[in-house]
C-alpha cells in the first residue's frame, strides 16, 4: 500500500487525482499506475486500469489470476469491472469513496453472487493516510479556485 500511496503523490505532482495502484503476484509488484484522465485526455485512465495494464503487459496475459491489487481508494464501478475480468484474486484498498465506491459505499459490485467471478476484497489500510492525501488535495484545489 506504501507504493500505491507513493504512485498517489505522483498523481497529484501532475495535478491528478491522487489515487495509485499496484498489481502484486507472489509478493512482487508486476504493475504500477496513477490516476491520470487529465493529463492523458482518457476517461478510463485510472489508477487501477493503468496498473492493471502494466500488470498484464508484464506478464504477457490479460488475466491475472493469483495476483492482488492495492489501491488508495475504494474502486468505481468501471474498475471493479476490470478488476473482474482480469481475474484479480484480491483487492486492498486505503480509503473509502461515498460518491463513487463499489464496495459498499454506493453499491457492492463485488458481493453480486451472479457475476461470474469474485474477488476477495478488503478495505481501510492505511485508510486515514490514503483518506488525508485526497482531502488534502481537494482542500487546496477549493482554495486556489476561490
Amino acid at each position: 500500500m506504501r507504493e500505491a500511496m507513493s504512485l498517489a503523490r505522483a498523481a497529484e505532482c501532475l495535478g491528478e487525482v491522487p489515487v495509485g495502484a499496484v498489481v502484486v503476484l507472489n509478493g512482487v509488484i508486476v504493475g504500477r499506475g496513477f490516476n491520470s484522465p487529465i493529463g492523458e485526455s482518457d476517461p478510463t485512465a485510472h489508477a487501477e486500469i493503468a496498473a492493471l495494464r502494466d500488470a498484464a503487459r508484464a506478464l504477457d496475459n490479460y488475466r491475472l489470476p493469483g495476483c492482488e491489487l492495492f489501491v488508495t481508494l475504494e474502486p468505481c464501478a468501471m474498475c471493479a469491472g476490470a478488476i473482474m475480468h482480469a481475474r484479480i484474486s484480491r483487492v486492498v484498498y486505503g480509503a473509502r469513496d461515498p460518491k463513487t465506491g463499489v464496495h459498499g459505499s454506493v453499491v457492492d459490485l463485488f458481493g453480486v453472487e451472479r457475476l461470474n467471478h469474485h474477488a476477495q476484497v478488503e478495505g481501510g489500510v492505511l485508510a486515514e493516510e490514503c483518506s488525508a492525501m485526497l482531502s488534502q488535495f481537494f482542500a487546496e484545489r477549493r482554495r486556489k479556485s476561490q
